[in-house]
């Protein structure tokens, strides 16, 4: 991987997750450049990294900058005009990286000066290195452009390369938000757990333990969901009783509801950008 320096706009939990990547791969801790204005921050990430971070643009410094090879905004979208403000001429000639969720790459291409924009949206898994981003390139993006992000983003889990940014929201409401929707069900049957006279504890450990199990099996089988499930459904029996429940409770209507919805707010959140 090269050694020309990465500028972090933002040092939360995403640029964190990106960062430890990077420095398990071996690159150098005085390659990476970090601003993040609040101070608690930017003394965990010298805590968790011994990166010092910057609380400003001017702390940068304009010939750090200038080395500058790839450029990751990581603020929260209602940041992002005020982040972005006080570095507008200072990176036109980086690769932009986008891991804020909602903002248009042409928004950001207008903010940077920099037509080399990819939008990403991970998710949080990325902490442990078992994320799903999803990645849109903007035209000027080069393969050369292509590969480097990869390289930054491969210690954060699996990559997918995306042919429209519009499937930027599908994403966002798949995998972006996905982690909560399957934390939501691990609290139903922990919940259920207990009234079964399981402790929460005992609970917590065979939900996560059984969801992760699945979720391998699926992942490493050549067969669909719908088989996989059928597999485990014998009619008449425990599972069979269980999955007509939630059919009945029309459960699999009200998910692709709750991701359609989500996939809406995430195009609401484009526009209020100009999109």
């Amino acid at each position: 991987m090269s050694t020309s320096r990465i500028a972090f706009i933002g040092g939360g939990n995403m640029a964190s997750a990106i960062i430890g990547g990077l420095l398990r791969a071996g690159r150098p801790l005085d390659s990476l450049l970090v601003l993040e204005p609040w101070e608690a921050q930017r003394q965990r990430l010298a805590q968790d990294f011994g990166l010092q971070a910057c609380a400003d643009a001017a702390a940068l410094g304009a010939a750090g900058l200038a080395q500058v090879e790839l450029v990751v905004w990581a603020v929260k979208p209602q940041l992002f005009k005020e982040a972005a403000a006080p570095l507008a001429g200072c990176l036109a000639h980086a690769l932009q990286l986008s891991v804020m969720a909602g903002i248009p790459s042409a928004a950001l291409a207008q903010a940077s000066g920099s037509e080399r924009v990819v939008r990403a949206m991970p998710n949080t898994p990325a902490l442990i290195g078992q994320g799903m981003t999803g990645l849109y390139a903007r035209a000027a993006v080069s393969a050369g452009d292509r590969q480097l992000v990869e390289q930054v983003l491969a210690p954060t889990g699996a990559l997918l390369w995306l042919a429209q940014e519009s499937q930027i929201d599908a994403v966002t409401a798949l995998s972006g938000s996905g982690p909560a929707y399957f934390f939501f069900m691990v609290e139903a049957m922990m919940q259920a757990a207990q009234e079964l006279g399981l402790s929460a504890e005992q609970g917590r450990q065979l939900a996560f333990a059984t969801c992760a199990g699945a979720a391998a099996l699926g992942l490493q089988s050549g067969e669909s969901p719908t088989q996989l499930r059928e597999k485990v459904t014998s009619k008449g029996g425990t599972t069979h009783a269980a999955i007509s429940s939630l059919q009945a409770e029309g459960v699999d209507a009200a998910i692709r509801r709750a991701v359609l919805a989500a996939e809406r707010r995430a195009r609401e959140l484009g526009e209020e950008f100009g999109r």
